[in-house]
């Protein structure tokens, strides 16, 4: 084990530093928390059935890093009820549009709030640009299909 590797785990890190951690995490329970409440609504439907998955990946990822630098790990407000994402929105097309805005305010966060925020801390930089890339090169592409019509399970019964 390298000095580095050693120390990882008693360094502090900054509050900026940690507070970006907890914002991504918190953006990822929420995530999930909307896309589950679409799932209840229409059924395990595309892309929503696949993009929880990956959103509790995400906040896995997150999670394992504040455990990493010894810090505790948030409660999902979404799960213990503290915080609602509310009802899923009337039509599937609805809840894609709706994926689409969620992707493009998270593409937007990593970019112009969190990366900025964890440079120099190359572990978090990896994990949170890994999430950024996820959501700007797979995600969004996916919910703006869905949202014209041409995903895979959306059909007439879903759009009502």
């Amino acid at each position: 084990m390298t000095m580095h590797s050693a120390s990882l785990a008693e360094a502090a890190l900054p509050e900026n530093v940690r507070s970006a951690i907890e914002t991504a995490l918190d953006d990822e329970y929420h995530a999930e928390a909307f896309y589950k409440a679409v799932i209840d609504k229409f059924g395990p439907v595309r892309p929503f059935v696949n993009i929880v998955e990956a959103e509790r990946r995400h906040a896995r990822r997150l999670e394992n890093l504040l455990s990493i630098y010894g810090l505790p790990i948030p409660q999902n407000s979404y799960e213990t009820g503290a915080k609602s994402v509310g009802e899923a929105p009337e039509t599937l097309r609805e809840a894609c549009e709706a994926g689409v805005k969620a992707e493009i305010d998270n593409v937007a966060l990593y970019e112009n709030r969190l990366l900025p925020e964890v440079e120099g801390y190359a572990d978090v930089t990896a994990a949170m640009t890994d999430l950024y890339l996820a959501s700007r090169d797979r995600h969004l592409p996916a919910f703006r299909r869905c949202a014209e019509g041409r995903g895979r399970g959306f059909g007439n019964r879903q759009n009502r």
